[in-house]
């Protein structure tokens, strides 16, 4: 990945493990609400997609530091695929409905700095792996709600992601947008290799659709065969401070 700009300072380091995701298309008129200013849609041969995302964070540190019982964690999103054209190139990112962590510290953090769409909860994992085979499950639950859960088990059997293919269009999306006001974009570069996925043979997924994401995505996530599936075990992870995107131009300032 080229950045055009001077990068900015790190903001978070990590190592992200065992990502899954489970992938939705839905009619592309119930995102328009949550694109933010500047960004449109960016389709797969044609299609609005949404994720299912579970993964872990481990070794983190923000701003250079390990704090305390929170270098280790579960996140879930939903995450959906835009683009910004910044008058020289098309950026492709993402826009998420909802971020799920297990410590309302990262929340606050995450929805200070990047005016995020996090949300706390009681999380825990699973994860096996033999020289076979590979799986991966989160749950989460919110106050007075339901345990959901999402797992995925697949073939210990690392591939390259092929270019142009679905896989490639899923995790190669290098920036995170935000809406900060109605003039004013939050942009965030995320930095990592190249992953590897493994073959995919079960997956679940047990969630509130309404409660967690809204009555709109109910039709396409919970009535409705994901359109792929796909686990990678991921990589050491830096996150930038953000750029403000504002209209005139589409210039930058920090």
């Amino acid at each position: 990945m080229s950045i055009h700009h001077t990068p900015k300072k790190i903001f978070l380091s990590a190592t992200w493990e065992y990502l899954v995701m489970l992938n939705y298309e839905v009619d592309p008129a119930i995102l328009k609400k949550h694109l933010p200013p500047y960004t449109e849609i960016d389709f797969f041969e044609g299609k609005a997609l949404v994720s299912v995302v579970g993964f872990l964070f481990n070794n983190t540190k923000v701003f250079g530091i390990r704090w305390p019982l929170h270098t280790h964690f579960e996140e879930v999103n939903l995450r959906y695929y835009i683009k910004h054209f910044d008058g020289n190139r098309w950026k492709r990112g993402v826009g998420f409905v909802s971020e799920i962590v297990p410590s309302p510290f990262i929340s606050i953090i995450a929805n200070t700095l990047y005016n995020e769409h996090y949300s706390t909860a009681k999380m825990s994992h699973q994860v096996n792996e033999t020289p076979d085979t590979i799986s991966a499950a989160y749950q989460w639950k919110k106050n007075g709600e339901q345990w959901n859960s999402l797992s995925v088990a697949a073939l210990n059997k690392p591939a390259v992601i092929a270019a142009g293919s679905e896989e490639e269009f899923i995790f190669e999306h290098y920036f995170g947008y935000n809406q900060l006001n109605r003039h004013t974009t939050i942009e965030y570069a995320v930095e990592h290799p190249r992953w590897q996925v493994y073959p995919v043979t079960h997956f679940t997924l047990q969630c509130d659709v309404a409660q967690l994401y809204g009555n709109e995505f109910v039709p396409f996530i919970e009535k409705l065969t994901p359109h792929s599936v796909f686990l990678a075990k991921g990589s050491d992870v830096i996150v930038r401070k953000p750029l403000y995107i504002k209209k005139s131009n589409f210039s930058t300032s920090s």
